[in-house]
């Protein structure tokens, strides 16, 4: 037993490290539904395969052919003539032993008249190359069962993704260049005693160049506060005069020359995030005031009920502050000095989420549910993780495509710019009505070309039309999606692949943040955005566009 584990460490150890053995657990444990094995479908579920998900099921009614085969890594030429989802089974199960593999020989739009339940079982959907109407079927049952269900389309040289979930809560959300909880201006008492315990003043030469910053900090801060009528620095002229009073702490030799102490300059190198005011982030307040907090019931998922259990912490034994994080920074020191000052942190920590835990055992008495339903250590997480809690609500396919529920002034301000990756958007759009009038893509065959041009263009104003936009679409994009005739380059499949794998990860695991809700990658010029389709209320915009070059991978 013990050597499998080993085996498994070493073989998922990069991965390991990002989302930890918890995060691994979940994904062994997820059973994946991809819909329509293509060139993106197979690139996705490669990566899926590889970091070792539990289970995996193709849906594909399709026979590969010879285009089959020559842009899917995952077929060859034997694979010519059998069905697409029992082919790719068995070429992405020689990827990872550890994954089961199954493969259902019909399309969605079968599988949702005979038994729309089927998609019920599964941890996350993804559905690829699929027309709007099966998207909105599928969409629609996915929604009433709370499945997340992520649609991705490549067509030409455009790669789109939709993420499609009620509600999406996130724990461990990694944020970069998160701030340290060191609460130097609301030390406890335990922190306080042990800042006691240090004489600056007295100590030996070597103590003295191995003291915490932390404490350092602290030390001259106490100092600060006694002059300064209790109040900390605040502006860039208080915070250098801070940073010169804890220099001229650094002790001099025999000639007057500063001694070469390290750990004064990293005290003085982190003022700035010492002196950071402890303070409840915008978005969990905003997470306090929801209806989901505030009432909670039998259903409510454990999330609602552990945040619920932090406010009622903050509210009393926080004393308006959110759990102790329990880490510090690593940091020049002895390592006795800094296991014992990381001990205080630690043990504070420990104490904060016992707290929290006896306001959760309380919660779920209220509701008839056992205290043991929600375990300690996901308690102690959920504390950890606090300053970071995210919750991700998309607005349905369905309110999307409705046209009572579109901000059309949102849509206009974003193609004040003609070439917005907006664009994009509207001509997916444009693209699917063509295929409901015409049960083709544009351009799919070479001889139509100039004949698809004209009657995409008729799709493209009918949209704007029914939507009341007054945008302008150049003709240049209508004559470019004729003639990508809906091809799936490997190249432009290869890095939705990635991109997608990468959210059904996060959906997954519930770490890491997903995109909300709307991805778009314009491979011709190597840029991506992301529209966030709001669903909250009626005065929410429509979209929100952030467009970079800097793409997430």
């Amino acid at each position: 037993m013990a050597s499998t584990k080993a085996s498994k460490e070493q073989k998922y150890d990069r991965q390991l490290r990002l989302w930890g053995d918890h995060g691994q657990e979940t994904l062994e444990n997820a059973h994946v539904c991809l819909i329509n094995a293509t060139a993106t479908g197979t690139e996705i579920l490669k990566n899926l395969v590889l970091p070792g998900i539990g289970a995996f099921t193709i849906v594909d009614g399709h026979t590969v052919t010879g285009e089959d085969a020559g842009n899917n890594f995952f077929l060859s030429k034997d694979s010519i003539g059998k069905n697409r989802a029992q082919a790719a089974t068995e070429h992405l199960q020689e990827l990872n032993s550890d994954v089961s593999g199954n493969f259902v020989e019909e399309g969605p739009d079968k599988l949702l008249d005979n038994d729309s339940e089927f998609f019920h079982r599964f941890t996350i959907v993804i559905g690829v190359q699929l027309p709007e109407s099966t998207c909105l079927r599928l969409g629609s049952v996915l929604w009433s069962a709370s499945v997340p269900f992520l649609v991705c389309k490549t067509y030409g040289l455009i790669g789109y993704m939709r993420l499609v979930v009620q509600e999406h809560t996130v724990i461990e959300s990694h944020p970069d260049n998160a701030l340290e909880d060191l609460r130097l201006d609301q030390p406890y008492a335990e922190f306080q005693n042990h800042i006691k315990s240090y004489d600056l003043d007295s100590m030996e030469k070597k103590d003295h160049s191995h003291t915490p910053w932390i404490i350092i900090v602290a030390k001259y801060l106490e100092k600060w506060l006694s002059e300064h009528n209790g109040q900390p620095p605040k502006n860039y002229k208080e915070k250098e005069a801070f940073r010169q009073l804890i220099r001229e702490g650094i002790r001099k030799n025999e000639n007057g020359v500063p001694e070469d102490e390290e750990n004064f300059e990293e005290a003085i190198k982190n003022v700035n995030t010492a002196l950071n005011p402890t303070k409840i982030p915008s978005a969990v307040e905003d997470l306090f005031n929801s209806e989901q907090c505030k009432n909670i019931t039998a259903q409510s998922p454990c999330f609602w009920v552990m945040l619920r259990a932090v406010k009622e912490f903050v509210h009393n034994e926080g004393n308006g502050s959110l759990p102790v994080r329990g880490t510090i920074p690593d940091m020049i020191a002895d390592s006795q000095k800094f296991i014992n000052l990381q001990n205080v942190y630690r043990e504070k920590a420990m104490q904060d989420a016992a707290a929290v835990s006896k306001h959760v055992e309380s919660l779920l008495q209220s509701v008839g549910k056992p205290a043991e339903s929600i375990p300690e250590k996901d308690i102690k997480l959920f504390c950890k993780n606090a300053s970071f809690l995210r919750v991700v609500r998309c607005r349905s396919l369905a309110e999307e495509y409705s046209v009572d529920t579109v901000n059309k002034d949102e849509i206009t301000s974003c193609m004040d710019s003609p070439d917005s990756e907006m664009v994009f958007y509207l001509m997916l759009r444009a693209v699917d009505r063509f295929y409901q009038q015409h049960s083709r893509y544009p351009g799919v065959y070479n001889y139509q070309v100039e004949e698809d041009i004209s009657k995409l263009k008729a799709c493209v104003n009918s949209l704007l039309q029914e939507y009341s936009l007054n945008v302008n679409i150049k003709d240049d994009y209508i004559h470019e999606f004729c003639r990508y005739g809906a091809a799936e380059p490997h190249t432009v499949s290869a890095f939705l692949g990635g991109s997608a794998a990468q959210e059904a990860i996060k959906i997954i695991s519930h770490q890491f943040v997903p995109f909300n809700n709307t991805f778009i990658y314009n491979a011709m010029s190597q840029t991506s955005a992301t529209l966030r389709l709001l669903e909250l209320n009626g005065n929410l915009p429509f979209a929100d566009l952030f467009s970079s070059p800097n793409l997430p991978m």
